[in-house]
């Protein structure tokens, strides 16, 4: 070991790490991370309050958007994320051509739909709205944590409640569920009271 090596300060290497700008050390953790980051852990990582890495995401924000720079921060509940703006969009598709993800079923997105606006419900709900079996769809949804059990209704059997994530918000590109759009009129329709299954795709 050198003499340079003995003389180095551990504290001033630790001051030195925590060196630069708040809003550096966060694009440096976001581009990193790739995906959603709770505001709540990147006040931690970063040793500061919540309220300033806050501030700090809102001035960036509007920074990335005066001069449209090729990426955002998207915001989904207690999440940021870094997203290419979609003004550019065509550009990255006609060079990465990226592979589209998985879309969810038809019987998925009907059960996701009744969980999202009639939250918290449970899955006899979710089945009476529906008219047939929702528990493939349910557990699918829950491996795709784009829903998650939020509790128990005070009622006989204590049935599980399922609400939405903050997945389900980054995977629609919604901020908060206000955004969710007005739900639709459906026709009222007697249906008779029989036990249909769920068709598994």
């Amino acid at each position: 070991m050198t003499d340079m090596e003995h003389d180095i300060n551990p504290a001033a290497e630790e001051s030195t790490q925590e060196s630069g700008t708040l809003s550096g050390r966060i694009e440096a953790i976001l581009f990193v991370a790739g995906e959603p980051v709770r505001v709540e852990d990147l006040a931690k990582a970063l040793n500061v309050s919540v309220r300033a890495v806050e501030n700090e995401i809102t001035k960036l924000r509007d920074e990335y958007d005066f001069h449209q720079r090729g990426f955002t921060l998207k915001r989904f509940g207690h999440q940021v994320q870094f997203a290419t703006r979609a003004l550019y969009a065509a550009d990255v598709v006609r060079l990465l051509q990226p592979v589209q993800k998985q879309s969810l079923t038809q019987a998925a997105m009907e059960t996701l739909a009744v969980v999202a606006y009639k939250q918290p419900v449970t899955r006899a709900e979710v089945e009476q709205v529906r008219g047939v079996k929702c528990d493939y769809s349910l557990q699918s949804l829950m491996n795709k944590e784009l829903i998650m059990e939020v509790g128990r209704k005070d009622t006989l059997g204590r049935p599980i409640l399922y609400g939405t994530t903050e997945n389900f918000l980054a995977h629609f590109g919604l901020t908060t569920l206000e955004d969710l759009p007005p739900m639709p009129e459906i026709p009222h329709e007697e249906k008779p009271e029989i036990d249909v299954p769920e068709l598994i795709p």
